[in-house]
Order: C-alpha cells, then sequence, then structure tokens
C-alpha cells in the first residue's frame, strides 16, 4: 500500500534540530520525498506498524507531529503522532 508521510518537526532546539534530522533520514530510508516535509512509501501494513514505531522513538510528541495518510481505498484511516490533534474533514468548517 502506498502512503503519504508528513512531518512537523519543533527545531528552536538543538535537540530539535537533531530530530528533525534522523525523522528526515527514517523518511528518506522507507519512501521518496516529495516536498520538504513530505514523503511518499509503498510499505506493507508490518513495515508501517515498524516503521511508525521508529518514528515514535525519534519524535518528541509534546512538540512533534507525524501524520501518515493511506492512499487509495482506506484512506479515511489517517495515522498521528505528536501534537495537532486530527480533525474531522467531512464536519462544517466555520471561517
Amino acid at each position: 500500500m502506498r502512503y503519504l508521510i508528513s512531518y512537523d518537526v519543533n527545531t528552536t532546539t538543538p535537540a530539535g534540530q537533531k530530530r528533525l534530522r534522523r525523522v528526515a533520514k527514517a523518511c528518506e530510508d522507507h519512501g521518496v520525498r516529495v516536498q520538504n516535509s513530505v514523503f511518499e512509501c509503498v510499505m506493507d501494513y508490518s513495515h508501517l506498524l515498524t516503521f511508525r514505531e521508529q518514528l515514535r522513538t525519534i519524535i518528541d510528541e509534546e512538540s512533534d507531529s507525524i501524520r501518515i495518510y493511506p492512499l487509495g481505498k482506506d484512506s479515511s484511516r489517517i495515522i498521528h503522532m505528536g501534537t495537532q490533534k486530527a480533525f474531522d474533514v467531512t464536519s462544517p468548517l466555520i471561517l
């Protein structure tokens, strides 16, 4: 299955800058960069679980955010780790 992975790592500290490099390297090992912080990866579900745990050990869940979007027929199951909780895109938006 194909997944789109995006991340936002807080880089205001040297530790954050190191986490950013580690997240980017992990993503480069599993997929193709399509934007600065966005990767496209093709992997089976067990590989995804292993990769997700690898990312979880790198990030600070209090200040960083990673989103994993399945592409294809199962695209409604967004996986989110860290800050910025997911929102319901089907609900009305008030501007």
